[in-house]
């Protein structure tokens, strides 16, 4: 089962032009099984929420969150608005745990390898090797890292694979779409069929997947040299 687990759509804000309608019909014509809709500080309400998502039941839509914290991006699935203090990545993942979510590190090295003034990494200031670049509190603080984001460069995807492997941490894929453009240019497949939230976190903890960036190339193999 195929998801694309990071997207954004207008009810998060004005950064995207993606209307809900639009999501469902490009994840519908690519063949996806899920769509985890990231909003940067919620956006929806719950049971506007609840009553799109039960218009399309052949798709499975998954209410989740992206956290602008002190440690990056985190999106946390099982966690669907803003709570006060979250912004501190050591609180969030408090609360993460109470709730029984799941907390991945998300594009932490985008623009890690640009050349001033563009070297905008939310969590370097200048590159560092791999061996630094894995005692980065952060990996140790999140459950997975998303290795495959469709706005992040190749090399960019690659170093968070290799910092995923040296930290044995499990991998996701997200396009990271604010539009149709680029929807499921980074995806997340899934060994087993999922049918709520709770079999999908279920299934995030079991580790039961694998980030791909091929879904629009027409295959699903594993993201990594082989693949591209």
């Amino acid at each position: 089962m195929i998801f694309d687990t990071h997207v954004h759509t207008v009810k998060g804000g004005p950064d995207s032009n993606l209307s809900p309608e639009e999501l469902v019909t490009e994840a519908r014509r690519l063949g996806l099984g899920g769509v985890c809709l990231t909003e940067h500080g919620g956006g929806w309400d719950k049971w506007d929420f609840q009553r799109f998502a039960a218009q399309h039941p052949d798709l499975l839509l998954i209410r989740a969150l992206e956290v602008d914290t002190d440690m990056g991006h985190i999106i946390v699935y099982g966690l669907d608005s803003y709570i006060s203090g979250i912004h501190r990545i050591e609180h969030l993942r408090k609360v993460v745990q109470e709730i029984g979510g799941f907390m991945v590190a998300v594009h932490p090295f985008r623009r890690f390898f640009e050349k001033p003034p563009l070297n905008k990494s939310l969590l370097f200031k200048y590159p560092v090797p791999l061996e630094d670049a894995v005692q980065h509190r952060v990996f140790s603080l999140t459950d997975a890292v998303e290795i495959v984001n469709g706005a992040c460069t190749l090399k960019e995807n690659d170093f968070a694979l290799q910092t995923a492997n040296k930290l044995g941490k499990p991998t996701l894929g997200g396009s990271d779409a604010h539009s149709t453009h680029g929807f499921a240019s980074g995806a997340t497949v899934f060994e087993r069929d999922i049918r709520s939230q709770e079999e999908f976190i279920h299934e995030l903890k079991a580790g039961r997947f694998h980030a791909t960036d091929g879904l629009l190339n027409g295959h699903t193999k594993p993201f990594g040299p082989s693949a591209n």
